[in-house]
């Protein structure tokens, strides 16, 4: 069973922190947004997906049960136009980068989503969606698509409290004079160019934000607990997957919407035009998975996030620090030690934990009580009182805490563990004996195996670096 205490989270919807209830069997059901695949993944996208995967796992710690959607956008017209620079087909583009996807999130250790649809793999159900529209009255075809009626649609902006009279004052050229009303959106867009799709109405493809709600519904149905995204995402694609969805079931897609903040680089928006994007496999090149998950969630996720060479070598700096620990826990070898006083205060600090991830999922909060736990084990491991007894008591509790943040350690076989101890033996005895050129000879050997070690008077610790 969960944990009776709540998990209240901001909701864009209505402006306040709701409550996540689950399915009478306990389930949370999430859909988010994911890329449209014309190019490789950038560091706005993992500060989204990273900040979703913990809140999933934070569930899961809770013992809930996660359906978790997240979908492909792979036609569109940025895909279309970029697969022709390149000449090759748009299917291709969108295979290649969905590919470079996986490798760098698998890279980041964010789980695997229940599923992964693609636009393309649902045109059934786009066009059934649509159906039931037109149907409904609340979408008209043109001779260039069929486009949803917005002032059908009574409660239009209620998200995004962009309202149709806001919207129009802002409109100084209809660009389709077939549109009945200069803000009404396509859900199906004519064309005879491929990709396409035949339909009923004629050959075309989908307007962006009816493959989500399509998708939504067949995997989460009507209605369901999270719907997320960055904050770029509120208008106009969730704005219009509400209106869209909820004049066909007359529901509001999610209980809650759920929108993080954008990534700025040294302060400016990040854009194309500006030629200042950062791409994640650019990234993990230069600082290694665990620093981005930690620089990505030391801001609240509703903040904007700056990405500059300060706040990413924090978050190295910290990493080390966490390192160290596990290192020093995993390598005591003290049999007792009063830890008393060491319990009472780590169990506060676990508490406070849990405390900051149930109060609109304060990560940076939670992450100050982390940093105080990890500070405390060197500190103590320092003064030569880390025993096997602190480790039996709050190792298995760490490595949990480690989980939610989604820091995974890297891993060293029996065997490499084996030759690292013999080389470390080796460098000891030179140590000993003076032979300091031999023992940095076999340090230098260490540090190219990314194995870190320090020196204390009674032994060395070691651990490998990511």
């Amino acid at each position: 069973m969960p944990s009776e205490n709540h998990i209240k989270i901001y909701n864009t919807f209505n402006k306040r922190l709701d409550i996540i209830y689950p399915d009478s069997d306990n389930t949370i059901k999430i859909y988010l947004c994911g890329v449209t695949v014309y190019d490789k993944s950038h560091i706005g996208h993992a500060r989204t997906i990273i900040t979703f995967d913990v809140l999933r796992r934070y569930l899961l710690y809770k013992k809930y049960r996660v359906i978790f959607i997240e979908n492909f956008t792979d036609v569109d017209d940025k895909i279309i136009n970029k697969a022709k620079e390149q000449q090759i087909s748009s299917s291709k583009l969108a295979n290649i980068n969905i590919k470079q996807y996986f490798k760098d999130f698998n890279s980041l250790n964010v789980l695997k989503a229940t599923k992964y649809p693609r636009a393309t793999k649902h045109i059934s159900e786009i066009q059934d969606l649509i159906s039931k529209i037109l149907k409904k009255k609340y979408g008209y075809v043109t001779t260039t698509g069929i486009y949803f009626n917005v002032k059908k649609f009574s409660n239009y902006g209620k998200l995004s409290g962009k309202t149709i009279e806001k919207l129009k004052s802002g409109i100084r050229i209809s660009v389709d004079d077939e549109k009945q009303n200069p803000v009404d959106f396509a859900l199906w867009k004519f064309s005879n160019e491929k990709p396409n799709w035949s339909s009923l109405w004629g050959n075309g493809r989908p307007g962006w934000h009816i493959e989500c709600s399509a998708m939504a519904m067949k995997y989460l149905g009507n209605s369901f607990h999270i719907h997320g995204g960055g904050n770029d995402l509120i208008f106009p694609h969730h704005e219009n997957e509400i209106a869209q969805s909820e004049s066909v079931t007359n529901q509001n897609p999610a209980s809650i919407w759920l929108h993080t903040g954008l990534v700025n680089i040294e302060s400016n928006k990040m854009s194309k035009s500006l030629g200042n994007v950062v791409s994640v496999d650019k990234i993990l090149e230069l600082f290694g998975p665990n620093v981005i998950r930690l620089y990505v969630i030391s801001s609240h996720y509703r903040s904007p996030l700056n990405y500059n060479e300060k706040t990413v070598m924090n978050a190295v700096t910290n990493w080390k620090l966490i390192e160290n620990a596990i290192s020093e826990l995993q390598s005591t070898i003290n049999l007792n030690s009063n830890i008393k006083n060491l319990t009472k205060t780590l169990k506060t600090e676990f508490l406070n934990i849990e405390k900051a991830l149930d109060n609109d999922f304060n990560i940076p909060l939670s992450l100050g009580a982390f940093m105080r736990i990890i500070k405390l084990i060197n500190r103590t491991a320092s003064e030569g009182k880390l025993s096997i007894n602190f480790k039996k008591t709050f190792e298995k509790k760490l490595t949990k805490i480690m989980d939610i943040y989604g820091f995974k350690l890297p891993y060293v076989t029996k065997l490499e563990a084996k030759e690292i101890e013999m080389l470390i033996d080796k460098r000891t005895k030179f140590r000993l004996n003076k032979q300091f050129n031999e023992a940095d000879q076999i340090r230098q050997i260490l540090n190219d195996k990314k194995i870190e070690i320090t020196d204390y008077p009674d032994r060395v610790v070691w651990h490998k670096t990511t």
